[in-house]
């Protein structure tokens, strides 16, 4: 089973012809408001492909909340730990341009107050994977690792957005998913800065023992851990909307790992859940169940193994 402790938010989606820049106004036709945040997003998709799954996140007492926690609901996501306070439910706008790239702006309210205790230990056994990333109080995050491994849990830190993780905490992961900007922030606070960005799997999982995947876009993904290395092609597509495969990405490989499926298999599997994401706009509602990853996992080009 996975548990999940982070972000809930609405987001408000505006396509534009391009992203604004500095000082600019852009007009769009229209914008959408749908679940998302990134705690919320990866839980929907561990559900999707397959895997029982707790969310504990932070909701407020405002219109905004319901609507938040729709699609969990209707995924079968156990929300019994989310809790509502006086703050306002966290919300996200998104600009995603014709080309499908997006840039997003924050609000995070109620997130903000989530504690690690509202997770209990029965949700933080070694049946159980931990699954976080950095759109809460960070140090929340740290104490609930800390309280994980004492548990024998395993656990998989997503860092995203981009943020500084502790040597200890690294230390004690299983696993560790970061894009190029979150892997180059984590090399420079280890003093592995003058790394080669796809040289970081290999290097972090050398320093710290945990399986490292770094996501390259569209260039795919590169892993290196206690089994071996691997280079990933994306799915060939035609992106219209990047926003939710990140979390598509990461959530498809927990509900992977959970059900004990091999790394390789894992990773082709979350791939094409990323890839079949970004071919339609959204978020939440884009992950696609594990029939549909079946169904394309023909069409994603040979993983090859790296030595």
């Amino acid at each position: 089973m996975i548990t999940v402790f982070g972000s809930i938010n609405l987001d408000i989606v505006m396509p534009v012809d391009s992203l604004p820049r500095l000082g600019e106004t852009v007009l769009g036709e229209r914008y959408m408001m749908m679940p998302g945040g990134k705690g919320a997003n990866q839980a929907c998709a561990v559900a999707r492909a397959g895997s029982q799954v707790a969310m504990f996140g932070q909701v407020g007492r405002d219109s905004f909340a319901d609507e938040a926690l729709r699609l969990m609901q209707e995924k079968g996501v156990d929300l019994n730990g989310v809790g509502r306070g006086q703050t306002p439910t966290g919300c996200a706008t998104i600009w995603v341009d014709s080309s499908g790239e997006n840039a997003i702006v924050v609000a995070s309210g109620a997130n903000m107050d989530l504690k690690a205790e509202q997770v209990p230990d029965e949700a933080l056994t070694p049946d159980h994977i931990l699954l976080l990333q950095m759109e809460v109080n960070q140090q929340e995050n740290w104490k609930l690792v800390e309280r994980a491994k004492k548990n024998g849990c395993r656990v998989m830190l997503n860092v995203a957005p981009a943020g500084h993780v502790p040597e200890e905490v690294l230390a004690h992961l299983d696993y560790l998913l970061v894009n190029e900007v979150e892997g180059q922030q984590i090399a420079r606070s280890v003093d592995l800065e003058e790394a080669v960005p796809t040289k970081l799997p290999r290097l972090l999982h050398s320093r710290y023992g945990m399986t490292c995947i770094l996501t390259l876009g569209g260039a795919g993904s590169l892993c290196f851990g206690p089994e071996g290395g691997w280079s990933v092609p994306s799915l060939p597509i035609t992106p219209v909307d990047s926003t939710g495969a990140g979390d598509a990405f990461a959530g498809t490989l927990a509900a992977n790992m959970d059900q004990g499926t091999d790394i390789e298999e894992a990773l082709r599997r979350a791939t094409v859940a990323a890839g079949i994401c970004c071919t339609s706009k959204g978020s939440q509602n884009t992950i696609p169940p594990a029939s549909k990853v079946d169904e394309q996992l023909g069409d994603l080009p040979a993983v090859r193994k790296l030595a």
